[in-house]
């Protein structure tokens, strides 16, 4: 059942959460540091208080941003707290609210995150929209970043299947979980040849760094969002999900596999 709300009135969230016994928080607002300043801190507090009143859990899904920049080569759970983005600032602080609320007022709640993600019939993933979209459609690819580095990224099925086991789980609540995530990532440059394959064309590219991405921004307000993170696309970012996989006796899928099952999904229909 579908109950759709104002995500800025805290009244309307309160009585969104009512009678729920978990919440996952999945939303996401506007890609642009300004709104995620304004946005975010206030709805996290209504969520939190919401989810106090009604005795309700609280499954934050959440990204890497607030990582330490020097650290993202060996990501995990205890990965230092560091971020160098303003977006990562806002991150940081949904992090502290959440722990806070469950140190001092015992509110059972989790933070899963997850890396750049990819999957099947999912428009906001920077790998389908830069890689395999134009692949498809004749043009060459556009990675940001080195194509030489390594480049985790979350299948979208396996972190939803994660996600909904954690949060049944009571043991799993007053921690930091990863999501499944495929050890030994391809570089961009194989994450291209990868999608080329099996789309049946040329793995033909180009990549941008930060300073022709600061440039296009002047004319694309998502790239001139983006500026601050290139530090995630110059070098290698490897996301570790050892925790849940041991855990929960859980195998990612390869990469391989979910790059032909979107192919299948999306491109051969």
């Amino acid at each position: 059942e579908l109950h759709p709300w104002d995500l800025t009135d805290s009244l309307g969230i309160s009585n969104a959460i009512k009678g729920s016994e978990i919440v996952y928080v999945t939303v996401g607002f506007p890609y642009q540091t300004k709104a995620w300043q304004a946005l975010w801190p206030s709805f996290m507090r209504s969520v939190i208080e919401a989810c106090k009143t009604h005795h309700s859990r609280l499954v934050f899904f959440d990204n890497m941003y607030m990582y330490d920049s020097g650290q993202l080569q060996n990501m995990t759970e205890k990965t230092s707290i560091n971020p160098t983005s303003a977006k990562g600032k806002v991150r940081a602080e949904l992090n502290r609210m959440i722990f806070d609320a469950v140190e001092k007022d015992d509110l059972k709640a989790m933070i899963v995150r997850a890396a750049d993600f990819y999957g099947p019939f999912n428009t906001t993933s920077m790998l389908i929209e830069t890689v395999f979209k134009p692949l498809k459609n004749g043009k060459k690819a556009n990675w940001l970043g080195s194509v030489h580095c390594k480049h985790s990224f979350t299948y979208t099925p396996d972190a939803a299947k994660a996600t909904a086991i954690l949060g049944n789980d009571p043991a799993a609540y007053r921690q930091v979980w990863h999501l499944p995530t495929a050890k030994n990532p391809p570089t961009g440059k194989e994450w291209i040849e990868m999608a080329a394959r099996e789309i049946g064309v040329k793995a033909r590219y180009q990549s941008a760094g930060k300073m022709l991405v600061r440039f296009l921004g002047l004319f694309n307000p998502t790239l001139k969002e983006l500026v601050e993170m290139m530090y995630q696309y110059n070098r290698d970012y490897i996301f570790d999900s050892t925790k849940f996989e041991t855990a929960y006796k859980f195998t990612p899928t390869p990469y391989a596999e979910g790059v032909k099952k979107i192919v299948e999904l999306e491109y051969r229909r």
